[in-house]
């Protein structure tokens, strides 16, 4: 008796299947996600009719006389939340390798500020916001409020965030400047908005500081568009058997 025995044979990969380069789409998209955070968080500050430290009940008061701006700083607001992470990724894949110590340092303490931040600090939806809309008790809502402020984690995340924003993003504007891949107005600009921010005492001016950040993030994307995709990153490969 005779058996047939069939061996299978890997395919060659001589002849798989082409990878899609996506570098492309990757490098558009940062770019245009690069200036949109920190230009709608600046527009933010320019139309809220309260500064930013105010108490729940200020804030409560000033919100609905004005209820017709609630949705508008919401989205507004949520524009910063979702963007200013893959943003801030955009500006230090720019400068990372003309100023890597700088831009690492500046990157991991922005970002980590900015993930706590995000992930801690309530979001684009704000409870004064909330009364006002849904006709919610406000001192019910004010407790609330304050409770939420008061815990540890809240406080631990708001360090966090302006210690990204303070330090992280002069750091990161500071290696955007010294890479090269920029002029050095945009590094400047980022540095500025970022240092500015927090000790800017009215809400007018602290929107104008973040405008200016966003014109350093915008020269960032300006700089993706320009770089083609060899520079932005190496070509999809499968790995080495």
């Amino acid at each position: 008796m005779t058996s047939a025995i069939t061996t299978a044979h890997p395919a060659n990969p001589t002849t798989a299947r082409p990878l899609r380069d996506l570098r492309g789409f990757w490098r558009v998209l940062l770019a245009v996600i690069a200036p949109l955070p920190m230009l709608a968080k600046g527009v933010y500050y320019l139309l809220v009719p309260v500064e930013g430290g105010a108490s729940f009940e200020d804030t409560f008061a000033a919100f609905a006389a004005h209820r017709d701006l609630i949705d508008v700083l919401v989205w507004l607001d949520a524009v910063f939340v979702v963007g200013l992470i893959p943003a801030t990724y955009a500006v230090a894949w720019v400068a990372r390798r003309g100023a890597p110590r700088l831009t690492t340092a500046g990157a991991v303490i922005s970002l980590v500020g900015f993930f706590a931040g995000i992930a801690l600090l309530g979001g684009a939806i704000t409870p004064s916001g909330l009364a006002v809309q849904h006709n919610l008790d406000p001192a019910a809502v004010a407790a609330l409020d304050r409770a939420a402020e008061g815990h540890p984690l809240v406080s631990l995340a708001s360090l966090l965030f302006i210690v990204g924003v303070v330090l992280g993003l002069g750091l990161l504007g500071a290696g955007l400047w010294r890479s090269g891949y920029v002029p050095a107005w945009a590094g400047i600009a980022v540095m500025a908005g970022g240092i500015t921010h927090p000790f800017i005492p009215h809400h007018v001016g602290q929107g104008i500081g973040l405008l200016v950040a966003a014109v350093g993030y915008a020269g960032a994307g300006v700089a993706l568009l320009r770089m083609g995709n060899d520079g932005f990153d190496l070509p999809p490969a499968r790995p080495a058997p």
